[in-house]
């Protein structure tokens, strides 16, 4: 845990940035609020709205950015107000809530914004709860909702919008399906079925606090496909809460709702959500837990049962995710990385394709874009194959068959990487073996990849590719990461075949 936030790099300062841009959105939100003349459950209610148009909002460029911004109240007020009106109806408040629960599942399918949005409105009902909101404080909430948002814009698209001199991510869309062969039909079916089971638990454990339960079951389907990927981010977050609890003893139980030492330990709080979000979960989480116990202190509500309470709630959130995704339209592992990992090759394909083009001196060739398109496919593997690596994992021979290709995928990356770079040195020529050898990096995808092609003098029937013997490795920088993309295809034949001639034995 602590090598994954310390030691984990960190290109171009983005994760400092995002953290440290969080703190002054968020901080300047709650000083507004306050100003504005809210009370504490305002500022509260503003501060969380900052951290959401903040944490949440992910489309790829600055101007979609805006545009889901400028959405969130559009999402988020008619929640809060549902939320509030049926605070003294809790059978319909209930089963509202499963209903926001699986609309804002369901709008994954439209992408960035879709989840975004999603998440704003289910939070928002969330908040309403934890802060038990009735109607006649709808007034000053939404008030603190609208003035939060703006200030959170203001900081992120005019006071430090340092994604404007990035260019935009590749961010690679889910396969396409339709009906319940669609992924985020069943996560929609499985959240609704795994927070109803919380629901119905956690208010058998709490009738105050039943809401964590279903609000860990909705963070636990955030950011997963797969049953194994669902299965590890509950575990994930127990472990995180549990940590965070036995902080919580330690930090917020002493401090007692103190202002200024609380608002100090509330800002590490927002920073540590923000700078560990992309490396570690557990760590999240951690700082998440230790941010709601500070909240509770400054409400004057917490206290070493409130903390055991939020364990035990956390852990029936946990169980109804598992069960969800055990028995109710599951999505295997096997057939999320089996998808991944198909286009994650073929997009090496397009990539030496693009770089062989370029060097050719085809006009327009730019496998730059593939290359950042790549990084993202990789990062979906290995959070795909995530539950076949971890350390809990009982099935041996597959952890580590799992490991070997996230091993040669790598290598592939490296090899890429290296190879386009050799593409845009103005001074590169082409050379006739150069053409081959991206021939046989084709062919060598296309086999692994399930596409029918004659097999070239340098593929096998099996699908792994050979160096041609004679060619010099050192003659062309082009052709020694090309020969050594090779090397890692050919191995990743073994790995990625069954001997019933299944493409993924390993995951």
């Amino acid at each position: 845990m602590l090598k994954k936030v310390f030691v984990s790099p960190d290109p171009g300062r983005t994760r400092l940035r995002f953290a440290a841009r969080a703190v002054l959105g968020i901080g300047s939100a709650v000083v507004l609020c306050g100003l504005a003349g809210t009370s504490l459950v305002g500022a509260i209610v503003g501060g969380l709205a900052a951290l959401l148009a903040l944490f949440t909002v992910t489309d790829a460029t600055v101007r979609g950015q805006a545009v889901t911004t400028a959405l969130l109240p559009v999402a988020g007020v008619p929640v809060l107000t549902a939320a509030a009106a049926l605070h003294d109806l809790p059978v319909v408040r209930d089963l509202t809530f499963l209903a926001v629960v699986g609309a804002g599942v369901y709008a994954r399918r439209w992408g960035p914004r879709g989840h975004s949005l999603g998440v704003f409105a289910f939070m928002t009902f969330f908040i309403a709860q934890f802060l038990h909101a009735t109607p006649d404080r709808l007034p000053e909430m939404y008030a603190a909702v609208l003035l939060s948002v703006a200030t959170a814009a203001a900081v992120r698209f005019g006071l430090w919008c340092y994604e404007r001199r990035r260019p935009a991510p590749a961010v690679p869309a889910p396969p396409a399906a339709g009906g319940f062969a669609r992924i985020t039909t069943r996560q929609a079916v499985q959240a609704t079925a795994g927070a109803g089971f919380a629901l119905v638990v956690g208010q058998m454990v709490s009738g105050d606090r039943w809401y964590w339960a279903v609000g860990a079951t909705w963070w636990v389907f955030v950011n997963t496909t797969s049953r194994g990927e669902t299965l590890v981010r509950g575990f994930r977050r127990v472990l995180g809460t549990v940590v965070g609890i036995g902080l919580g003893f330690l930090v917020a139980v002493p401090v007692a709702g103190a202002p200024v030492p609380t608002a100090v330990l509330a800002a590490a709080c927002v920073f540590g959500i923000f700078y560990t979000a992309a490396v570690s979960y557990t760590w999240m989480m951690l700082c998440v837990t230790l941010l709601a116990e500070l909240l509770y202190g400054l409400l004057g509500f917490l206290s070493p049962g409130l903390l055991a309470l939020r364990v035990a709630e956390t852990g029936v959130g946990a169980l109804g995710a598992a069960l969800a995704v055990l028995f109710v339209l599951p999505v295997t592992t096997h057939a999320v990385t089996d998808a991944w990992i198909q286009r994650a090759l073929r997009c090496v394909h397009a990539c030496t394709a693009e770089a062989a083009a370029r060097l050719a001196g085809t006009e327009g060739a730019d496998p730059a874009p593939r290359v950042a398109e790549l990084e993202q496919l990789l990062g979906r593997v290995r959070m795909s194959v995530a539950p076949l690596v971890h350390p809990l994992s009982p099935m041996y021979g597959r952890r580590r068959r799992a490991r070997r290709v996230l091993g040669l995928l790598d290598d592939c990356a490296r090899e890429i990487r290296g190879l386009v770079a050799v593409a845009a040195d103005p001074e590169a020529s082409h050379d006739a073996r150069l053409a081959a050898a991206c021939w046989r990096v084709e062919a060598a995808v296309e086999a692994l990849t399930g596409r029918d092609t004659a097999p070239s003098p340098g593929v096998d029937q099996g699908g792994a590719c050979h160096v041609r013997a004679g060619v010099p490795r050192a003659a062309e920088p082009a052709l020694a990461h090309l020969h050594d993309l090779e090397r890692a295809l050919a191995e990743l034949a073994a790995p990625l075949r069954s001997p019933s001639g299944s493409r993924l034995a390993g995951a």
